[in-house]
């Protein structure tokens, strides 16, 4: 019974992580603009996945444990272009390219220097998530913000906690991503929470 619920694990976060970031993509080439998609918020996003990413690489860990994370990424990139495009500094994009570049070469170098980064990463990915928290109790107000796409990310947290624990072990992942299902719950609640006293209003 467990190798059939981790490959449904494996096989369902894929799926979820594969339309994961559309919804935002279409809403921004529907409108022809990036107003209102935070460049900084994306850049730390990308940071974080570009880390785990390589982190799962570094250490051999199967690629069934990580695959969604190239997904991902190319999402977001695209994303990136978009903004940039729209903003009118496509400029910015090969200073991008570069930094990025270097940090992938950068962190493989030593084995403290990728343990260290990775524990930055979820340092860096739940300050985001406590931001947005803050954002909503600031304005007491939903409307901006998808219940969806915060509920997806919180499924394939509770996923791959389950394909790690079945797979790899490794204490770090684990804490990631304990973390992060905590938070995106939390943001999810929130949300719904603000989204009714609205309709109650």
């Amino acid at each position: 019974m467990a190798p059939t619920l981790l490959d449904l694990a494996h096989w369902s976060t894929w799926a979820v992580c594969a339309v994961i970031k559309l919804p935002q993509l279409a809403a921004v080439l529907a409108a022809w603009s990036a107003w209102g998609v935070s460049t900084a918020s994306l850049l730390l996003e990308l940071t974080g996945f570009l880390v785990f990413l390589r982190y799962q690489i570094y250490y051999g860990y199967p690629l069934q444990t990580y695959l969604e994370y190239p997904i991902i990424i190319a999402q977001d990139v695209i994303l990136l272009l978009c903004i940039l495009r729209f903003h009118g500094n496509m400029k910015q994009a090969l200073f991008y390219a570069v930094i990025f570049g270097g940090g992938w070469y950068m962190l493989a170098l030593h084995k403290w220097i990728i343990d260290l980064a990775m524990n930055l990463c979820t340092f860096i990915s739940a300050a985001s998530k406590l931001v947005q928290l803050w954002c909503l109790w600031q304005t007491r107000d939903s409307g901006q913000v998808s219940a969806l796409t915060w509920s997806m990310s919180a499924y394939t947290c509770a996923t791959r906690i389950f394909t790690t624990v079945m797979t790899t072990n490794d204490l770090a992942v684990l804490i990631r991503f304990i973390t992060m299902l905590i938070l995106n719950i939390w943001v999810t609640a929130t949300i719904l929470h603000y989204r009714k006293a609205k309709k109650t209003d």
